[in-house]
């Protein structure tokens, strides 16, 4: 980081972030804020619900900022803000479909991601660690240990992860379990539960995850002085929130990315850092 201090109040810092600010327009929030540094920016591939997406993400010293591209380093929407405070990584795997992957973790929302190469990903979480082990050092606080489940994508699976009996279909819809994020059908997730720190209302869950939740909510009745989550039993008739993915306002019509582009190509650079 000390390296990166020089960059503070400049105006070239200034610029950078002016420029991000301008791509996301009017549906994006003020990025420039006493302190900020804009570190590096590039384009990864985000693990959604549907299908994997290109998503353009942009790394700050305190923050990671990432959204949906209409025209690449012209306009961007769906923009996203992670404090980096909040976030744990994790090294993953690569499968047939994606290469370089790692999952970024925080209390809201988990999701996977991958860079076009080896050396990207060594970037990325080099610096991501940087980040947050000097804002943590900074804070004093300890790296979080609990963190939202990453949903698993829709195309996982064709039957419900629970009963194992469902098939899904265009009239059987899948669901997600906000509390395991497994791909559940709809008998298996009648359920609603509150968890504060996912949303201020109670959220789909299946009826494992629900069991385990209301066993541990009376245990926590019973002497834990630990403030115990609550269910609303009034909210049985709560929407289908299985849709509310942020990705949810995705357009694949909107986004121009370019058809030949090959993201796995070791000649092709997609992220790139300032000093």
């Amino acid at each position: 980081m000390k390296e990166m201090d020089h960059l503070v109040n400049t105006e070239i810092n200034s610029q950078r972030i002016a420029s991000v600010e301008n791509c996301f327009g009017a549906s994006g929030q003020p990025l420039a804020v006493p302190g900020r540094v804009l570190l590096g920016e590039g384009i990864l591939t985000k693990e959604c619900r549907k299908k994997p997406k290109p998503r353009v993400f942009f790394l700050f010293n305190d923050i990671l900022v990432y959204g949906s591209i209409v025209i690449n380093k012209r306009k961007y929407n769906s923009q996203h803000i992670i404090p980096l405070e909040d976030v744990t990584l994790e090294t993953l795997p690569d499968t047939l479909q994606m290469k370089n992957r790692w999952m970024i973790k925080t209390l809201k929302k988990s999701f996977v991601v991958s860079a076009a190469s080896l050396t990207e990903r060594k970037e990325w979480l080099s610096h991501l660690e940087e980040c947050i082990r000097h804002l943590l050092t900074k804070t004093g606080r300890q790296p979080s240990m609990e963190h939202a489940a990453p949903w698993i994508p829709d195309k996982a699976t064709d039957i419900c992860m629970r009963c194992t009996q469902t098939k899904f279909s265009t009239l059987t819809r899948r669901h997600h379990c906000r509390k395991c994020g497994f791909v559940v059908c709809g008998d298996c997730s009648r359920q609603r539960f509150l968890m504060p720190r996912l949303s201020p209302k109670p959220l789909r869950v299946c009826s494992l995850c629900y069991r385990q939740l209301m066993a541990e909510k009376k245990k926590e009745a019973e002497g834990d002085q630990k403030q115990p989550e609550q269910i609303d039993s009034s909210m049985t008739g709560y929407e289908p929130s299985s849709g509310d993915d942020s990705d949810k306002s995705d357009d694949d019509k909107v986004e121009r990315w370019p058809a030949d582009a090959e993201f796995y190509a070791s000649e092709v650079s997609w992220s790139s850092f300032h000093s």
